[in-house]
């Protein structure tokens, strides 16, 4: 399912404020496309709890607020804004983690804390779970969110919650509301105008970017777009295919770009990842002689851990927050407003050849039922899974299920959730939950090291709970392979679990013991056939078995640390 950028609602006329601020908050929320709010109660946050519940909002409970957030972040990566909800410090200051990813990827989650009463908080008593002083979460937040308030003035907080709301929309990155609970019912008689909407581009600048772009573009001989995440996070998928279908360009991705077009489209190249990716991809994006960058992170995990050699001076690099065209900056020009600008000029371009796409899991030895399992083995046959199911999410965890994962065929538009930027272990099976809500007529095929789910893999329950049906394929080589690799040690070793035993623990679930091609065959084809629950699938690897993506990674940077 396709992100939906979803507009504030328009301007209306002055009116007399009559619900409540929690009231006017959920409203908000509700206008803005919220329908589920992810997290666990607390006294200091029961009233909006109520609240909610009362609401056309869903509450979706969880087992950790780490968890939450980690859901929330997935539900906005597919439905376009997300929400958490959580108590004072101890909810609150354990979402810090999955929202600071959140930040780092740019998906729009809204943080919602309760926090103790305005009243309660003369002479600074040690009230539970303060830490130091009333302040101290709302500096936290600070930090990793683009915008964020506290709630304690009635005739300040309906401006406060748009002025917040309307950030997360524009800059598609957290934010962070605090209300006391003694005003969750609080009410104020003026009047307050609802927002205008987001900002136009300044139409000289963007007439001016848009005449310089199409110069270069008309000029070149290879001309290729690149695409990365903002894509997503701004709904800008169809305008991108409208773009580069009109002028014939190929498209190529980023990992966190990953599945913006479908990736069974003629024009789509591959994923660039530098060193780490196919050749034939890298070889098309670092030799197009103009590179025509669509929000894209320039990070390290996107550019192959620093192997890709992309150079500024032929690139055109166009965020929602900047737009550099070789050495030119444009300000106040939108990113949607810009490719829509490129879209109207009717380009007429060279045709840059796209190589045929190398499979990178054909030519792997030949194995039989009996052959022990490896990730070569795994992603092959995943990939075919999604050949035969497309309307199948793809939710990966990092490590080498993410370099893996980066090698599979996605048929379908923003069906690949990774944390590849930030990433943080931990992602993926929370992920999963609020991927399903978000999306419940896609199911989700959920990749995980052992290390990531002995973190958040108990999530589960909360699946369970709801009754949905996620396929989580467990990579179990009892460690941290990916870091055995860049320096060994037993510190890299974890405890084995009996993953496929966690079906008896919850009292639902197919659980499977997988050690063999033969029985990862009979495995997958029982998951696909169970949907009524999750299934899990335990998948024994050896502890330096690596994917075939990491395979190159290591070959490369090798040529680049060996002697002369």
């Amino acid at each position: 399912m396709a992100s939906v950028m979803v507009p504030l609602a328009p301007r209306e006329p002055a009116i007399a404020i009559g619900p409540s601020i929690g009231e006017y908050l959920i409203g908000r929320l509700y206008a803005l496309g919220v329908r589920h709010v992810f997290g666990i109660p607390g006294d200091y946050v029961l009233g909006l709890y109520k609240l909610l519940e009362e609401s056309q909002i869903e509450l979706v409970g969880t087992t950790r607020e780490d968890c939450a957030g980690f859901a929330a972040d997935a539900y906005a990566r597919v439905h376009g804004l997300g929400c958490v909800c959580v108590t004072y410090c101890v909810g609150g200051l354990s979402t810090t983690n999955s929202i600071a990813g959140a930040y780092a990827e740019k998906s729009p989650v809204i943080v919602l804390s309760g926090s103790p009463g305005v009243s309660e908080r003369d002479r600074n008593p040690l009230l539970h779970h303060k830490v130091k002083g009333f302040d101290t979460q709302f500096e936290v937040f600070e930090k990793i969110t683009v915008a964020s308030a506290v709630l304690d003035r009635p005739e300040t907080a309906f401006g406060e919650i748009d002025r917040v709301l309307e950030a997360a929309v524009r800059y598609k990155r957290p934010v962070y509301l605090e209300l006391p609970r003694d005003l969750v019912n609080a009410r104020w008689g003026g009047s307050h105008r609802p927002p205008e909407g987001l900002p136009p581009s300044d139409p000289d600048a963007l007439r001016e970017a848009v005449d310089e772009a199409a110069a270069l573009l008309t000029a070149a001989e290879r001309p290729m777009i690149l695409a990365d995440v903002e894509i997503h996070r701004f709904g800008l998928q169809e305008q991108l295919l409208r773009l580069a279908e009109s002028t014939g360009m190929p498209i190529a991705t980023t990992i966190l770009g990953k599945s913006v077009i479908s990736e069974a489209h003629p024009l789509f190249a591959g994923v660039y990842e530098g060193g780490m990716g196919r050749a034939e991809v890298t070889e098309l994006v670092e030799s197009a002689d103009c590179l025509l960058m669509f929000g894209c992170f320039l990070t390290d995990i996107n550019l192959g851990i620093w192997t890709a050699k992309l150079d500024p001076s032929r690139c055109i690099d166009a965020t929602s927050e900047d737009l550099r065209i070789r050495r030119h900056h444009y300000r106040e020009v939108r990113l949607d407003d810009f490719i829509a600008g490129l879209i109207d000029r009717r380009l007429k371009v060279q045709k840059t050849p796209i190589p045929p796409r190398s499979n990178p899991f054909e030519g792997a030895p030949a194995f039989t039922a009996q052959t022990p399992m490896t990730s070569a083995i795994l992603f092959g046959r995943l990939n075919r899974v999604l050949a035969e199911h497309p309307n199948l999410t793809v939710v990966t965890d990092v490590g080498d299920c993410l370099f893996g994962a980066a090698d599979l065929e996605m048929q379908r538009q923003t069906e690949f959730l990774s944390p590849a930027y930030y990433t943080s272990m931990g992602f993926g099976v929370p992920a999963a939950l609020g991927a399903s809500m978000a999306n419940p007529g896609s199911r989700c095929l959920v990749v995980v090291g052992d290390g990531a789910f002995q973190m958040t893999g108990m999530e589960l329950s909360s699946i369970a709970r709801r009754g949905l049906c996620p396929i989580v394929v467990v990579l179990n080589n009892h460690g941290y392979t990916t870091e055995r690799f860049l320096l060994e040690g037993s510190f890299n070793n974890t405890h084995d679990w009996a993953y496929h035993k966690i079906c008896e623990v919850l009292g639902t679930g197919l659980g499977l013991e997988i050690r063999t091609a033969g029985e990862f065959e009979s495995g997958i084809e029982q998951a696909l056939a169970n949907s009524s629950c999750f299934s899990l699938l335990n998948v024994h690897l050896d502890p330096y078995d690596r994917s075939p993506a990491l395979e190159r990674l290591a070959k490369k940077l090798s040529k680049l640390v060996a002697p002369a």
